[in-house]
């Protein structure tokens, strides 16, 4: 059965769980020290799939698996993420999109709270889609009906909450006629945070496309524009010496002020059910999208006397996207293209340089990238692990490791450990001698 829009689910405190009191201590006194070795967020602590400089990193994968833990979990395909020495992630539990705290040394279990109702469709089984993104004391989160939370990182009590279809006037149907993007497939792009501002993809119809939420107490800084969200979390990025929050929308990419919302630039991109998943990226003044059927675009951002203005400055359909994000380095694009051919290109101008069909990649849709330092670690579908340099002459596979079942998971790098779920269990994997 289809969700209905008028019924939903919402938790304040239970089912809940709290942790021991020792837990909390520790992770009050870590409330300042978020580490470079910790994975905060989607695609990392910057959000574009990089492991900052200095982190060690490996130059070849073990022969086998060397698992710390792994945990029996519900199903989800949002990513785990690890700060200050604990792993969050969303599964099912009971129809339940639930938050899990667990110690990421040992995967035992600190807390765990109910959020929402889950909703089915036809693109996978049924759990949470998002990733939760921690800052400092506090984990902010979205289920998949459009349930915005922030908790307490420490104990996962609610400091403050908002709906986007009671709220804002949202819509959400699920796979009904032709609505597009999340009011189809579910909230599954990630907020941002940036300094204090709270950037959410929300989706309603009167000027609250995007929404600015003062993060400590939930207050609407501003809101703007009508786009329904594309299944992707916007960017913060400096373009045309503006700085400003990139949306790709189910409808259009677009630039927003970040301190006022005022929309600096629109370009419309339509497609079939609005299904604009992969992550923007940002090279000098360029904006790069895409999806499977647009193909990836640059879009040149010019200033003019207004602010400034968007221009398309390449299309390739040979490159384009399906749900996966691809990874930039060094001026070059790493990703999946059509078919599942890895590939890497040039990101100002599009040339592609190479391309690789690898067994590896099952279901030809989905692989994650992680940039690390030289080379790249890609998640391929099938819970392969491939590490392969970042060569802009040819496709070089350094070593090969299947670690995990089936997954569309983008895993979390954090002490020389992979944090990755499949349909089953949450992992750990030593990767690091």
């Amino acid at each position: 059965m289809l969700p209905r829009l008028n019924f939903r689910f919402v938790n304040f405190g239970g089912p809940h769980r709290s942790p021991p009191l020792r837990w909390q201590l520790s992770l009050l006194f870590a409330s300042s020290t978020l580490s470079a070795e910790d994975w905060p967020r989607w695609r990392g602590r910057d959000g574009n799939g990089h492991v900052p400089a200095g982190v060690v990193v490996p130059t070849a994968l073990p022969a086998e698996a060397r698992y710390v833990w792994r945990k029996k979990i519900g199903f989800g395909v949002g990513s785990p993420v690890v700060s200050r020495g604990v792993a969050y992630y969303l599964d099912n539990q009971e129809n339940r999109e639930t938050l899990h705290a667990v110690d990421a040394g040992t995967g035992e279990g600190r807390w765990h709270v109910a959020i929402d109702e889950t909703f089915k469709d036809n693109q996978s089984a049924v759990g949470p889609r998002s990733t939760p993104v921690v800052d400092d004391d506090r984990i902010y989160l979205q289920s998949g009906r459009g349930e915005f939370q922030c908790l307490d990182s420490a104990t996962g009590h609610v400091q403050w909450r908002t709906n986007f279809v009671t709220d804002f006037g949202a819509v959400f149907t699920g796979e009904k006629g032709t609505t597009p993007g999340a009011g189809r497939h579910g909230y599954t792009g990630s907020a941002l945070v940036d300094g204090d501002h709270l950037l959410v993809g929300v989706g309603g119809v009167e000027g609250a496309s995007v929404v600015c939420f003062n993060k400590r107490d939930g207050r609407v800084i501003w809101k703007s524009q009508n786009d329904m969200p594309g299944n992707g979390g916007p960017i913060v990025a400096t373009l045309a010496g503006i700085k400003q929050v990139v949306s790709f929308t189910a409808e259009a990419a677009m630039g927003l002020r970040f301190d006022t919302g005022a929309l600096l630039w629109r370009l419309p991109i339509k497609t079939s059910y609005g299904r604009h998943v992969a992550s923007p990226i940002v090279i000098d003044d360029l904006v790069l999208v895409g999806s499977h059927q647009a193909g990836l675009i640059a879009i040149k951002i010019i200033p003019n006397e207004t602010g400034c203005r968007a221009e398309t400055s390449y299309i390739e359909k040979r490159l384009a996207p399906n749900f996966s994000s691809p990874v930039l380095g060094a001026g070059l694009l790493y990703g999946l293209g059509p078919a599942g051919v890895l590939f890497c290109a040039d990101a100002r101008t599009g040339i592609q340089k190479w391309s690789h069909d690898s067994p590896a990649i099952g279901s030809k849709a989905h692989a994650a990238f992680l940039l690390m330092h030289e080379n790249l670690l890609v998640l391929a579908d099938t819970g392969e692990l491939l590490l392969i340099a970042a060569d802009p002459v040819e496709y070089r596979l350094i070593s090969r490791l299947k670690i995990c079942g089936a997954t569309w998971c983008n895993p979390a790098y954090a002490g020389g450990r992979l944090f990755v779920r499949d349909a089953d269990e949450l992992l750990c994997v030593a990767l690091l001698p």
